[in-house]
C-alpha cells in the first residue's frame, strides 16, 4: 500500500445524512459489502470478528451488538449461550438482512433500526452483559473518534457491572498503522486507552490480545498484519 493511495475519506467529507437509504452493495459471492463507495466490511476479517464477538458474549446473558455488516460477527454470537442479542442498524439494506437473518437464530433477537447516536439514548442504564461496537465511520471529521462517542457517552451506563465492552475502528486503525505506528500494541495504548478511562473504565480492567493476519493486497483500509482485540470490564 502506497502513501499516495486515495484516503478513505476526502477532507470535510460527510456521508451522515444520506447512509440510511444509500444502497448496501453486497456482491454476488457475499465477500464485500460497500456502501456510498465505501469499503465497510470483507470476509477475510472473519476471525476477527469472531475474536470480538468471543468476547462480548462471554458473560452470556444479553448482548448489545451496533453494526450488523455483514453478520459476521452477529452469527459468531448466536452460537453461545446468550439470551438476547440486540443489533442496532442504520442503513436500510442491512437491516433488511438483519430482519431476514434473525428469523433463523436460537436466540431472542431485538433489531433496532437508527443511526446509534438516535438509538442509544432510549436503551436502559445496567442493562447488557455484553457490548460490542463496531460501526462504520460517517464522516471524516469522525474517522478516527466516532467510537469514542459511544464509549464516553454510553458504553459504561449500559453494561451491568462485571459486563464487557469490545469494539473496533478498524478503518482508522489501519490508517494509524499505515501512517503513524509500527506496533499495534503502542497504537492502542496511546490511541485508545485514555478515552477509555475517559469514559470511566480502570486501567487494570482494560486488556487486549493480538492476532496474526494476513489482509489482502486489494483492502483499502488495512493491511497491517496483526489485528488487535479490546476486552473492557466494568467495575
Amino acid at each position: 500500500m502506497t502513501t499516495a493511495a486515495q484516503p478513505i475519506f476526502s477532507k470535510g467529507e460527510d456521508c451522515k445524512a444520506s447512509w440510511h437509504d444509500a444502497g448496501a452493495g453486497y456482491n454476488e459471492a457475499d465477500t464485500h459489502l460497500e456502501i456510498m463507495g465505501k469499503p465497510v466490511m470483507e470476509r477475510w476479517e472473519t476471525p476477527y470478528m469472531h475474536s470480538l464477538a468471543t468476547v462480548a458474549s462471554s458473560k452470556g446473558g444479553r448482548v448489545l451488538e451496533i453494526g450488523f455488516g455483514m453478520a459476521i460477527a452477529a452469527t459468531k454470537v448466536e452460537s453461545f449461550p446468550i439470551e438476547e442479542h440486540w443489533i442496532i442498524e442504520c442503513n436500510d439494506g442491512v437491516f433488511a438482512r438483519l430482519e431476514n437473518w434473525s428469523k433463523s437464530q436460537p436466540h431472542k433477537i431485538v433489531p433496532l433500526k437508527g443511526l446509534w447516536e438516535n438509538v442509544v439514548p432510549t436503551l436502559p442504564d445496567n442493562h447488557f452483559d455484553g457490548i460490542l461496537y463496531d460501526t462504520y465511520p460517517l464522516s471524516e471529521d469522525s474517522w478516527h473518534t466516532h467510537q469514542f462517542d459511544f464509549i464516553k457517552g454510553h458504553a459504561h451506563r449500559l453494561l451491568k457491572p462485571g459486563g464487557i465492552l469490545t469494539y473496533c475502528n478498524l478503518t482508522s486503525w489501519g490508517e494509524l498503522l499505515k501512517t503513524k505506528y509500527d506496533n499495534i500494541e503502542k497504537m492502542f495504548e496511546e490511541s485508545q486507552v485514555p478515552h477509555l478511562l475517559q469514559a470511566g473504565f480502570k486501567k487494570e480492567k482494560i486488556s487486549t490480545t493480538t492476532m496474526d493476519i494476513v489482509p489482502p493486497s486489494e483492502c483499502k483500509y488495512y493491511s497491517f498484519r496483526k489485528m488487535i482485540t479490546p476486552t473492557i470490564v466494568k467495575e
